[in-house]
């Protein structure tokens, strides 16, 4: 295997793919390296790999062509020549690149050439010297410190945008409380971000602390030690754009003056935690505490992220998705049997499916969402759980705005009336939003209708108390005014807050309810409100006579033998009692053991007066 030395003149070389993204062939041309007369190869299917790395805006692919580009004018200085030859690779070579067939095509190259293969993999150049091909094994000295890219930053910087034909920007400061900052009078070129590109990724690749968490057809993310570069080509963007984000701070829990309640909640009850908030709010500093606080309890803790960002001890193993999903990656997890797992990002319908089944199956599960308020984090599961499984999946909601915890809730299911409902058939199972430290209720959440619904029970209660107090007042006054017009001796009732009953005599009530309905209506649609009409005694029939008599279990009320076979209406005062068929023996009879019967059995005690009234129907 030779290995570089003086000068090389009138000599043949093939490159492969690797050392043409290195680099190191322009930087040995510039050099003077390879002489006058020396003739450099590059296989076709070299090209049309860097081609198609390119065409699926893969950062190789873009660097390489570069490097094609920069050979062609220094060949043309240096009197080196340059050509392209071989076969193209089809389909099968294409599909089996990974196994090793473009490289051997390469390498077929160099023997039909008799040529010098020049590579910066070491395992490509071993196999060619076993073939009895030469090869010249060149190892680019990659930076792994000390970076273009970080020279931006300070011990205050957050983030670093750097995007083409822009000035560089920074974010200062810490979360919650930052400043966009321009870090540079020079704009921003293409060759600076491709330099920086070239950096990182050579640098995460030969390190060792770095991995390419996504790639995508105009997007890369590569996570470097504790940066995270977020790249993006068009057409995805308008522009070359490289984005880099940082951890300033790094908190354990106790930093966050936590209540022990909390505390003590995290530490023993609460296995379903949501942390929501805005982005830069601070959520995955408090994940990670989170992870380092189970973790030193003595809990298996495992991450689902995606990149793999957080900032956990080495005992916390961090997973991104197997195979492109997390869903695959559960099989996995759940063989590893971890008491904890801390799910970052949880934002697409899988992930929240992903979160519920472990959850569901027993895992501890904390996971952060972007929610600008604590509720939205509660509404972005509604929809894709079944609105009864939601408290057994979510127990504890923690609200984090400008890096401290503002709010925690906590949910309970159960079954009760509604706030603001009054009738008992009404009741429903519904989830109770508490406000953890106070344990006072916040919100409602059951199914209205088809939909489910998010009723604030604070505000409700606040205004309930308001508007029964005003519905009363309007009751005692407005429409009290209105009713006497039609009946003076009008009586009015509030059912709830926006339903009353009116009882009027049996000759005001068809005034009051007007011809189908019409006046009745018009009433409503001025006071705002229901209005039931009741008639105080029977609209038809007349009052009759009768006697009251008791034998054994029942009252009897005894008529005239000309009612027997009629219908009667029993009335207590002005309340309506019961109707009933006269029967042979001209009496009513009724067990003084049913409600109407103690009615009654009490107004006969109390002397009230009982009417009876023939009816026509």
């Amino acid at each position: 295997m030779m290995e570089l030395g003086y000068r090389l003149s009138n000599m043949k070389f093939v490159l492969d793919t690797s050392i043409i993204i290195d680099g190191e062939i322009t930087k040995m041309l510039e050099a003077g390296k390879i002489g006058e007369g020396s003739e450099l190869i590059i296989p076709l299917a070299v090209l049309d790999e860097l081609q198609s790395q390119a065409s699926t805006n893969k950062e190789h692919g873009f660097v390489g062509l570069e490097e094609i580009k920069k050979m062609h004018e220094l060949c043309s200085a240096k009197k080196v020549g340059l050509r392209f030859v071989g076969q193209r690779p089809d389909l099968n070579d294409i599909r089996l690149a990974k196994q090793g067939r473009i490289d051997a095509i390469i390498k077929d190259v160099a023997m039909q050439e008799s040529a010098t293969l020049i590579t910066a993999d070491y395992v490509q150049a071993l196999v060619a010297e076993a073939q009895g091909i030469k090869s010249m094994h060149i190892r680019a000295p990659t930076k792994t410190t000390d970076l273009e890219f970080e020279k931006y930053f300070d011990e205050s910087t957050m983030s670093v945008h750097l995007k083409e034909g822009t000035y560089p920007m920074a974010k200062r400061g810490k979360p919650g409380d930052f400043k966009l900052v321009k870090i540079s009078e020079d704009k921003t070129t293409y060759a600076q971000l491709s330099n920086i590109i070239k950096e990182v990724s050579e640098a995460s690749r030969v390190s060792g602390t770095g991995s390419v968490e996504i790639s995508r057809s105009g997007a890369t993310v590569i996570q470097f030690g504790n940066f995270r570069i977020a790249i993006t080509r068009p057409p995805f963007s308008d522009g070359l754009e490289v984005t880099i984000v940082r951890p300033i701070v790094r908190l354990v829990l106790a930093d966050y003056n936590a209540s022990d309640k909390l505390m003590e909640r995290l530490a023993g009850n609460a296995e379903g935690v949501i942390i929501a908030g805005p982005p830069g709010s601070g959520k995955s500093t408090l994940a990670s505490s989170l992870a380092q606080f189970y973790s030193e309890k003595g809990k298996i803790v495992k991450t689902f992220e995606s990149p793999r960002d957080l900032q956990v001890p080495d005992e916390v193993t961090q997973y991104g998705p197997l195979e492109g999903s997390f869903e695959k990656a559960v099989d996995i997890l759940l063989l590893v049997r971890p008491d904890y797992t801390i799910f970052d990002e949880v934002r697409r319908a899988q992930d929240f499916a992903v979160f519920s089944d472990m959850r569901l199956a027993g895992v501890g599960m904390v996971g952060v969402v972007h929610a600008s308020s604590p509720l939205d984090a509660i509404q972005r599961f509604m929809g894709r759980v079944e609105l009864g499984m939601i408290p057994h999946i979510l127990d504890t909601i923690i609200f984090v705005r400008d890096g401290g915890i503002k709010k925690v809730y906590e949910l309970n299911l159960t079954v009760k009336v509604p706030a603001g409902m009054t009738e008992e058939d009404l009741a429903r199972p519904l989830v109770e939003v508490r406000d953890f430290e106070t344990g006072a209720i916040e919100y409602e959440i059951y199914t209205y209708g088809e939909e489910n619904v998010v009723v604030p029970v604070s505000k409700l209660a606040k205004a309930g108390s308001a508007e029964a107090s005003g519905i009363k007042k309007l009751a005692q006054s407005k429409i009290m005014d209105v009713v006497r017009r039609f009946d003076p001796n009008a009586e009015v009732n509030v059912i709830s807050e926006n339903k009353v009953q009116v009882r009027v005599s049996k000759e005001a009530a068809p005034r009051l309810i007007g011809k189908g309905g019409a006046t009745v209506s018009e009433l409503e649609d001025m006071l705002g409100v229901k209005i039931d009409v009741e008639a105080k005694i029977p609209t038809l029939g007349k009052e009759i006579e009768f006697d009251i008599s008791e034998s054994g279990s029942s009252v009897n009320i005894l008529v005239d033998d000309e009612v027997v076979g009629r219908t009667v209406d029993v009335y207590i005062e002005d309340d309506y009692i019961l109707s009933s068929q006269v029967g042979k023996k001209a009496r009513v009879k009724i067990d003084k053991r049913s409600d109407t019967g103690r009615k009654i059995v009490n107004a006969i005690i109390a002397g009230q007066e009982i009417k009876v009234f023939l009816s026509k129907h």
